[in-house]
Protein backbone atom coordinates (compact mmCIF):
# COMPACT_ATOMS: atom_id res chain seq x y z
CA UNK A 1 0.00 0.00 0.00
CA UNK A 2 1.27 3.47 -0.89
CA UNK A 3 2.38 5.30 2.23
CA UNK A 4 0.54 8.53 3.13
CA UNK A 5 2.37 11.70 4.03
CA UNK A 6 3.05 11.86 7.77
CA UNK A 7 5.02 15.06 8.34
CA UNK A 8 7.75 17.43 7.13
CA UNK A 9 10.94 18.32 8.99
CA UNK A 10 12.07 21.98 9.05
CA UNK A 11 15.42 22.54 10.78
CA UNK A 12 15.60 25.80 12.72
CA UNK A 13 18.18 27.53 14.87
CA UNK A 14 15.65 28.40 17.58
CA UNK A 15 12.29 26.96 18.56
CA UNK A 16 11.42 30.32 20.10
CA UNK A 17 11.95 32.03 16.74
CA UNK A 18 10.05 29.25 14.95
CA UNK A 19 7.12 29.53 17.35
CA UNK A 20 6.99 33.31 16.96
CA UNK A 21 7.15 33.12 13.15
CA UNK A 22 4.56 30.36 12.79
CA UNK A 23 2.22 32.02 15.29
CA UNK A 24 2.50 35.30 13.36
CA UNK A 25 1.61 33.39 10.19
CA UNK A 26 -1.59 32.28 11.93
CA UNK A 27 -0.72 28.73 12.99
CA UNK A 28 -1.44 27.13 16.35
CA UNK A 29 1.86 25.70 17.58
CA UNK A 30 2.21 22.77 19.99
CA UNK A 31 4.22 22.65 23.19
CA UNK A 32 7.87 21.63 22.87
CA UNK A 33 8.55 17.95 22.36
CA UNK A 34 11.90 16.63 23.56
CA UNK A 35 13.71 13.78 21.81
CA UNK A 36 16.14 11.55 23.72
CA UNK A 37 19.01 12.42 21.35
CA UNK A 38 19.46 16.16 21.76
CA UNK A 39 16.76 17.64 19.49
CA UNK A 40 13.40 19.23 20.26
CA UNK A 41 10.41 20.29 18.18
CA UNK A 42 7.25 22.40 18.31
CA UNK A 43 4.78 21.17 15.71
CA UNK A 44 1.89 22.48 13.62
CA UNK A 45 -0.80 19.80 13.27
CA UNK A 46 -3.58 19.46 10.70
CA UNK A 47 -6.94 17.64 10.93
CA UNK A 48 -5.88 14.79 8.61
CA UNK A 49 -3.03 13.83 10.96
CA UNK A 50 -0.20 15.40 8.97
CA UNK A 51 2.03 18.04 10.53
CA UNK A 52 5.04 20.32 10.12
CA UNK A 53 7.93 19.77 12.54
CA UNK A 54 10.33 22.64 13.25
CA UNK A 55 13.41 20.97 14.72
CA UNK A 56 16.20 22.49 16.83
CA UNK A 57 19.32 21.05 18.46
CA UNK A 58 19.06 21.87 22.15
CA UNK A 59 21.57 19.46 23.74
CA UNK A 60 24.79 19.37 21.73
CA UNK A 61 26.42 16.69 23.88
CA UNK A 62 23.46 14.33 23.44
CA UNK A 63 23.41 15.04 19.70
CA UNK A 64 27.15 14.32 19.44
CA UNK A 65 26.67 11.02 21.24
CA UNK A 66 23.77 10.11 18.96
CA UNK A 67 25.82 10.75 15.82
CA UNK A 68 28.67 8.61 17.15
CA UNK A 69 26.15 5.85 17.95
CA UNK A 70 24.88 5.87 14.34
CA UNK A 71 21.61 7.77 14.79
CA UNK A 72 20.69 8.58 11.17
CA UNK A 73 18.09 11.21 12.09
CA UNK A 74 20.57 13.35 14.04
CA UNK A 75 23.45 12.70 11.65
CA UNK A 76 21.44 13.82 8.61
CA UNK A 77 20.16 16.86 10.47
CA UNK A 78 23.75 17.80 11.27
CA UNK A 79 24.88 17.36 7.65
CA UNK A 80 22.00 19.53 6.47
CA UNK A 81 22.85 22.34 8.89
CA UNK A 82 26.55 22.18 8.05
CA UNK A 83 25.86 22.65 4.34
CA UNK A 84 22.76 24.86 4.22
CA UNK A 85 22.72 26.60 7.59
CA UNK A 86 20.39 26.21 10.57
CA UNK A 87 17.13 26.99 8.69
CA UNK A 88 15.58 24.86 5.98
CA UNK A 89 13.48 21.89 4.82
CA UNK A 90 15.41 18.66 5.29
CA UNK A 91 13.04 15.68 5.19
CA UNK A 92 9.73 14.27 3.98
CA UNK A 93 8.23 11.59 6.22
CA UNK A 94 5.76 8.85 5.25
CA UNK A 95 3.40 6.94 7.53
CA UNK A 96 3.95 3.20 7.51
CA UNK A 97 2.85 0.13 9.43
CA UNK A 98 6.09 -1.86 9.42
CA UNK A 99 9.43 -0.05 9.64
CA UNK A 100 11.35 -3.32 9.40
CA UNK A 101 9.73 -4.10 6.05
CA UNK A 102 10.49 -0.62 4.72
CA UNK A 103 14.09 -0.90 5.86
CA UNK A 104 14.42 -4.21 4.00
CA UNK A 105 12.93 -2.62 0.87
CA UNK A 106 15.27 0.35 1.08
CA UNK A 107 18.31 -1.88 1.50
CA UNK A 108 17.19 -4.08 -1.41
CA UNK A 109 16.68 -1.05 -3.66
CA UNK A 110 20.07 0.40 -2.62
CA UNK A 111 18.49 3.58 -1.21
CA UNK A 112 18.87 2.92 2.52
CA UNK A 113 20.34 5.90 4.38
CA UNK A 114 21.38 3.83 7.39
CA UNK A 115 20.18 1.76 10.34
CA UNK A 116 16.62 1.83 11.63
CA UNK A 117 15.85 3.92 14.72
CA UNK A 118 13.42 3.31 17.61
CA UNK A 119 12.64 5.99 20.21
CA UNK A 120 9.96 7.38 22.52
CA UNK A 121 9.17 10.88 23.72
CA UNK A 122 6.49 12.64 25.80
CA UNK A 123 3.63 14.49 24.10
CA UNK A 124 1.59 17.29 25.73
CA UNK A 125 -1.68 18.57 24.27
CA UNK A 126 -3.10 22.10 24.42
CA UNK A 127 -4.77 21.44 27.77
CA UNK A 128 -1.60 20.08 29.38
CA UNK A 129 -2.56 16.40 29.23
CA UNK A 130 0.49 14.24 28.54
CA UNK A 131 1.24 10.82 27.12
CA UNK A 132 4.23 8.98 25.69
CA UNK A 133 4.56 8.27 21.96
CA UNK A 134 6.93 5.72 20.42
CA UNK A 135 8.24 5.57 16.86
CA UNK A 136 10.14 3.18 14.58
CA UNK A 137 11.90 4.83 11.63
CA UNK A 138 13.42 3.56 8.37
CA UNK A 139 15.57 5.97 6.33
CA UNK A 140 16.15 6.42 2.59
CA UNK A 141 18.19 8.75 0.38
CA UNK A 142 19.88 8.91 -3.01
CA UNK A 143 23.67 9.27 -3.19
CA UNK A 144 23.07 12.80 -4.52
CA UNK A 145 21.04 13.59 -1.38
CA UNK A 146 23.87 13.74 1.13
CA UNK A 147 21.91 16.05 3.44
CA UNK A 148 18.21 15.77 2.54
CA UNK A 149 16.45 12.46 3.19
CA UNK A 150 13.11 10.75 3.59
CA UNK A 151 11.97 8.27 6.19
CA UNK A 152 9.05 6.01 6.93
CA UNK A 153 7.58 6.37 10.42
CA UNK A 154 5.75 3.59 12.24
CA UNK A 155 3.88 4.71 15.34
CA UNK A 156 4.47 1.92 17.82
CA UNK A 157 1.69 3.00 20.18
CA UNK A 158 -1.58 4.87 19.68
CA UNK A 159 -1.98 8.34 21.15
CA UNK A 160 -4.66 8.77 23.79
CA UNK A 161 -4.56 12.56 23.47
CA UNK A 162 -7.10 14.79 21.75
CA UNK A 163 -5.18 17.35 19.72
CA UNK A 164 -8.19 18.97 17.99
CA UNK A 165 -7.39 22.31 19.61
CA UNK A 166 -3.97 22.22 17.93
CA UNK A 167 -5.48 21.55 14.50
CA UNK A 168 -7.43 24.81 14.15
CA UNK A 169 -5.48 27.75 12.74
CA UNK A 170 -6.28 31.45 12.54
CA UNK A 171 -5.07 31.60 8.93
CA UNK A 172 -7.61 28.95 7.89
CA UNK A 173 -5.08 26.32 6.77
CA UNK A 174 -6.69 22.88 6.84
CA UNK A 175 -4.23 20.53 5.10
CA UNK A 176 -0.94 20.02 3.32
CA UNK A 177 -1.75 19.34 -0.34
CA UNK A 178 1.64 19.31 -2.07
CA UNK A 179 5.35 19.17 -1.32
CA UNK A 180 7.56 20.83 -3.90
CA UNK A 181 10.83 18.96 -4.42
CA UNK A 182 13.77 20.29 -6.43
CA UNK A 183 15.91 18.08 -8.65
CA UNK A 184 18.33 18.65 -11.50
CA UNK A 185 17.14 15.25 -12.76
CA UNK A 186 13.41 15.08 -11.90
CA UNK A 187 12.88 11.57 -13.29
CA UNK A 188 15.55 10.14 -10.98
CA UNK A 189 14.05 11.91 -7.98
CA UNK A 190 10.56 10.69 -8.90
CA UNK A 191 11.74 7.08 -9.18
CA UNK A 192 13.42 7.28 -5.78
CA UNK A 193 10.39 8.84 -4.08
CA UNK A 194 8.07 6.26 -5.64
CA UNK A 195 10.12 3.46 -4.07
CA UNK A 196 10.41 5.27 -0.74
CA UNK A 197 6.63 5.73 -0.56
CA UNK A 198 5.97 2.07 -1.43
CA UNK A 199 4.95 2.08 -5.09
CA UNK A 200 3.28 5.47 -5.20
CA UNK A 201 1.97 6.28 -8.68
CA UNK A 202 3.93 8.82 -10.72
CA UNK A 203 2.30 11.09 -13.29
CA UNK A 204 4.05 12.14 -16.49
CA UNK A 205 4.36 15.72 -15.24
CA UNK A 206 6.55 14.64 -12.30
CA UNK A 207 3.77 14.33 -9.74
CA UNK A 208 3.82 11.58 -7.15
CA UNK A 209 0.38 10.65 -5.81
CA UNK A 210 0.17 9.78 -2.12
CA UNK A 211 -3.16 8.92 -0.47
CA UNK A 212 -3.36 12.34 1.20
CA UNK A 213 -1.04 14.66 -0.77
CA UNK A 214 1.19 15.01 -3.82
CA UNK A 215 4.91 15.47 -4.23
CA UNK A 216 5.75 17.59 -7.26
CA UNK A 217 9.34 17.51 -8.56
CA UNK A 218 10.66 20.56 -10.44
CA UNK A 219 13.97 21.74 -11.78
CA UNK A 220 15.34 24.82 -9.99
CA UNK A 221 14.55 26.90 -13.10
CA UNK A 222 10.92 25.71 -13.23
CA UNK A 223 10.52 26.40 -9.52
CA UNK A 224 11.73 29.97 -9.96
CA UNK A 225 9.47 30.48 -12.98
CA UNK A 226 6.32 29.11 -11.31
CA UNK A 227 6.64 30.63 -7.84
CA UNK A 228 9.09 33.50 -8.25
CA UNK A 229 11.36 31.94 -5.64
CA UNK A 230 14.96 30.77 -5.73
CA UNK A 231 16.12 27.53 -4.16
CA UNK A 232 19.53 26.99 -2.63
CA UNK A 233 22.00 26.80 -5.51
CA UNK A 234 23.83 23.83 -3.97
CA UNK A 235 20.66 21.76 -3.39
CA UNK A 236 19.96 19.93 -6.64
CA UNK A 237 18.14 17.06 -4.91
CA UNK A 238 16.03 18.36 -2.04
CA UNK A 239 12.83 20.03 -0.86
CA UNK A 240 11.77 23.64 -1.17
CA UNK A 241 8.10 24.44 -0.54
CA UNK A 242 4.90 23.30 1.16
CA UNK A 243 1.53 23.94 -0.50
CA UNK A 244 -1.34 24.19 1.98
CA UNK A 245 -5.11 24.41 1.50
CA UNK A 246 -6.92 27.32 3.13
CA UNK A 247 -10.67 27.55 3.63
CA UNK A 248 -10.76 31.18 2.41
CA UNK A 249 -7.81 32.68 0.54
CA UNK A 250 -8.93 36.28 1.05
CA UNK A 251 -9.34 35.72 4.79
CA UNK A 252 -5.89 34.14 4.92
CA UNK A 253 -4.42 37.13 3.13
CA UNK A 254 -6.13 39.57 5.49
CA UNK A 255 -4.53 37.75 8.41
CA UNK A 256 -1.09 38.00 6.80
CA UNK A 257 -1.55 41.70 6.06
CA UNK A 258 -2.65 42.42 9.63
CA UNK A 259 0.36 40.48 10.94
CA UNK A 260 2.76 42.37 8.67
CA UNK A 261 3.88 39.24 6.81
CA UNK A 262 5.49 39.89 3.43
CA UNK A 263 3.87 37.78 0.71
CA UNK A 264 3.10 37.71 -2.99
CA UNK A 265 -0.03 36.80 -4.93
CA UNK A 266 0.74 34.71 -8.01
CA UNK A 267 -1.79 32.65 -10.03
CA UNK A 268 -4.37 32.81 -7.22
CA UNK A 269 -1.82 31.56 -4.70
CA UNK A 270 -0.40 33.29 -1.65
CA UNK A 271 3.37 32.77 -1.64
CA UNK A 272 5.37 33.35 1.54
CA UNK A 273 9.13 33.13 1.14
CA UNK A 274 11.23 31.27 3.74
CA UNK A 275 12.27 33.23 6.83
CA UNK A 276 13.99 32.44 10.14
CA UNK A 277 11.76 29.91 11.89
CA UNK A 278 10.07 29.01 8.57
CA UNK A 279 12.62 27.03 6.60
CA UNK A 280 10.39 26.23 3.61
CA UNK A 281 8.37 28.47 1.34
CA UNK A 282 4.69 28.31 2.30
CA UNK A 283 2.14 28.49 -0.49
CA UNK A 284 -1.55 28.94 0.37
CA UNK A 285 -4.22 27.83 -2.12
CA UNK A 286 -7.97 27.98 -1.59
CA UNK A 287 -9.47 24.60 -0.87
CA UNK A 288 -11.31 23.24 -3.89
Amino acid sequence: MTHPLDHLVLPTASLEVARARLSLLGFTVSARGKHPFGTENCCVYFPDGTFVEPLAVTDQDAADAAVIAGNVFVARDRLYREKFGPEGFSAVVFTNLDADEDHRRYVGADISAGDRLDFSRPFVDASGQSDTVSFRLAFAALPQMRENFVFACEKANALNIDRAALETHANGVVAITQIIAIASEPAKMMHFLGIAAAEATCESDHRLNLPNAQIVVMTPARYAEKFGLACHEDNNFGFAAIVMAVADRQAARRHLVSAGINHEIRDQRIIIAPAPGQGAAFIFEEQS
